[in-house]
C-alpha cells in the first residue's frame, strides 16, 4: 500500500467511516497544538491595500498558507507585502494565477467592485475557491454569471458580508419565522454611509500617476479616465464606473438579515429619491423602495407581499413605537426594523442587539428553537472549512453564492432605481429576465453631465438603454467576463 499522500490528494480525500471528520484534527496529526503544513490551505489574496478588506480578510486566515498577493498599488499594500514575506507579489492578477496556479488552492478579492466579476471568474474557470469582498459584484449580469459559474465549476464560494456568519443572524431568523411579531409586511433599512465623498463632479483636470501605481489596471474594464487622487485609494466607492455607492457598500449587511429571514427573491418593483447626482457620481443621501411578492408559508406562518425601504447617507425611518427614547435605532448608524402584525423587531447591520417590541409582550417569551446552523467560527474560516472538505461530504459556507448572488442582485439594481429615478415611476422589475418592463422607446432621463468643460446641462439619455447598460455593463477592449 502506498504510505505517501500529496498536499492536494489529502485535501480532496473523503472520510472512509461514518462519523470520521473529513479533516484530520490539528491536534490528531501533530500533537502539539498547530495545525500541520500538510492540513493547511494555499490562498491568494487580490486586493490587499492596507486600509481595505482584503487585508482584514487574510488576517483571519492566516493560519493557513498565504502562499501569493496581488495588487494594483505596492505602496498602499506594503504593510499587507511586509506581514506575508514568503508570499510572492504580482500587479496583475492574471500573471499571478498563470504562473502560481498550480500552487494556489483559494483566493481572497477584494478590489473596487468593478473588478471583482473578471476576478472571480478567471479563478473560477480554473478550479479555484473565491472569497470575494462584498457587493458581489458591480451589476446584476454580472451576479448572475458568478452564480452560474460557480455551479458549472462545482467551487466553494463565500461573499465578504461577514454579519451572516453570526449567531445573531441566525436568531432573527428564527423570531421571524415562529411567528412572534406576526406576519411581516413592512421593513425599514438604514445607514449613516457613505462615510466618502459622493456627489462630485469628475476632475477638471488629471493628475500624474504615482509609479508604484498601475493604473491601467485599476480601470480593469471601466473606460479609461484620466487618474486622480480622488479615485484611488479607497474614494472609488461614489464613482459610477468603479463602486456602487452607500447602497453597494452596506445594503449587504444591513438587508442581508432581511434577505434571509423574509426569505426574498426578486423585487417586483423599485422606486427611489435622491439627492442630486450626476453621471459619473452616487447621490449623497437615497430613499429606495423594494417590493416583493408573497413567498411560500414558512412553517404555518403566512409571508405576505412586503415592501423594503433602505435609507441612506444619514436618512432615517421613524423610531417605532415602544423603543426607549435613550435607547439607540439599531446600532444608531445601521439597522433595520421588521414591522409585524403582532409586534416590532429592530436590530443592528449584523442582526445584533434585536429588540422585540412592545417590551411588556415579548419580555418572558423564551427564544424559539434554533433552525439554522450556527457557524461557530469566522466567516473568513469557515471557507476555509468548506475548502477543506471533499465535495461529497462539503457543508457550504453561509454566504455561498446561491445565497449571495440573489441577495446581491437585489441590493446592486436597487442603483437602477436611483439612476432612473428622472422618469417619476416605478419600475417593473422581471428579475428572471434581468429587465426594466415598463419602460417604452421613448422614455427619456435627463441627468446632470459630471464631465467638466462640456455641455453643463442636463444629458438626456434614452431609458431603455441606459437601463440595459447598467444592468450589464459594457467592458472596455480587452476585458471580458
Amino acid at each position: 500500500m502506498d504510505q505517501k499522500i500529496s498536499r492536494r490528494r489529502f485535501l480532496g480525500v473523503s472520510a472512509t467511516a461514518a462519523g470520521l471528520l473529513t479533516i484530520v484534527p490539528s491536534f490528531a496529526v501533530s500533537g502539539l497544538g498547530h495545525v500541520a503544513p500538510s492540513d493547511k490551505l494555499n490562498i491568494a489574496g487580490i486586493g490587499v491595500g492596507n486600509g481595505g478588506k482584503g487585508r482584514v480578510n487574510l488576517n483571519n486566515m492566516k493560519s493557513e498558507n498565504i502562499v501569493a498577493l496581488c495588487d494594483i498599488d505596492w505602496e498602499y499594500a506594503k504593510n499587507t507585502f511586509e506581514a506575508y514575506p514568503d508570499a510572492k507579489r504580482y500587479v496583475d492578477f492574471r500573471k499571478m494565477l498563470d504562473e502560481m496556479g498550480k500552487s494556489i488552492d483559494a483566493v481572497v478579492i477584494a478590489t473596487p467592485d468593478h473588478t471583482h466579476a473578471v476576478c472571480a471568474m478567471a479563478y473560477m474557470q480554473a478550479g479555484k475557491h473565491v472569497y470575494v469582498q462584498k457587493p458581489l459584484t458591480h451589476s446584476v449580469f454580472e451576479s448572475r454569471t458568478l452564480l452560474e459559474a460557480s455551479r458549472r465549476y462545482k467551487v466553494v464560494t463565500q461573499m465578504g458580508n461577514e454579519g451572516h456568519s453570526r449567531d445573531e443572524v441566525a436568531e432573527v431568523c428564527e423570531w421571524i419565522w415562529s411567528g412572534a411579531i406576526g406576519e411581516v409586511t413592512r421593513i425599514d433599512a438604514w445607514t449613516n454611509r457613505p462615510i466618502w465623498p459622493q456627489g462630485l463632479m469628475r476632475p477638471e483636470k488629471g493628475q500624474w500617476v504615482p509609479e508604484q501605481l498601475n493604473w491601467d489596471l485599476f480601470i480593469g474594464p471601466a473606460a479609461m479616465r484620466p487618474y486622480h487622487r480622488a479615485y484611488h485609494p479607497w474614494d472609488w466607492r461614489g464613482w459610477w464606473d468603479f463602486g456602487t455607492g452607500a447602497l453597494g457598500d452596506m445594503a449587504c449587511h444591513v438587508l442581508d438579515v432581511v434577505f434571509a429571514a423574509m426569505k426574498l427573491g426578486h423585487p417586483v418593483a423599485v422606486e427611489a429619491s435622491s439627492t442630486a447626482f450626476n453621471t459619473d457620481s452616487a447621490p449623497v443621501a437615497a430613499t429606495i423602495h423594494y417590493d416583493f411578492p408573497a413567498r411560500p408559508k414558512e412553517a404555518k406562518l403566512n409571508m405576505p407581499a412586503v415592501k423594503v425601504t433602505w435609507y441612506d447617507g444619514g436618512l432615517q425611518p421613524r423610531r417605532p413605537e415602544g423603543l426607549p427614547d435613550n435607547e439607540e435605532l439599531g446600532t444608531g448608524s445601521n439597522g433595520a426594523i421588521f414591522h409585524g402584525t403582532k409586534g416590532i423587531l429592530v436590530c443592528g447591520n449584523y442582526g445584533e442587539k434585536y429588540r422585540l417590541l412592545p417590551e411588556s409582550k415579548f419580555a418572558n417569551l423564551p427564544k424559539p428553537p434554533a433552525r439554522l446552523r450556527r457557524v461557530g467560527m469566522s466567516h473568513e474560516m469557515d471557507f476555509v472549512r468548506a475548502c477543506k472538505e471533499s465535495p461529497e461530504n462539503r457543508v457550504l459556507p453561509l454566504s455561498n453564492f446561491e445565497y449571495a448572488g440573489p441577495l446581491n442582485e437585489m441590493v446592486v439594481m436597487g442603483n437602477l432605481a436611483v439612476r432612473l429615478k428622472g422618469l417619476n415611476k416605478k419600475l417593473m422589475w422581471d428579475g428572471e429576465n434581468m429587465r426594466i418592463t415598463n419602460l417604452t422607446d421613448t422614455d427619456e432621463i435627463r441627468v446632470p453631465n459630471g464631465i467638466p468643460n462640456q455641455d453643463p446641462r442636463q444629458v438626456r439619455l434614452n431609458a431603455k438603454q441606459a437601463a440595459e447598460e447598467y444592468v450589464r455593463h459594457t467592458y472596455r477592449e480587452g476585458w471580458s467576463l
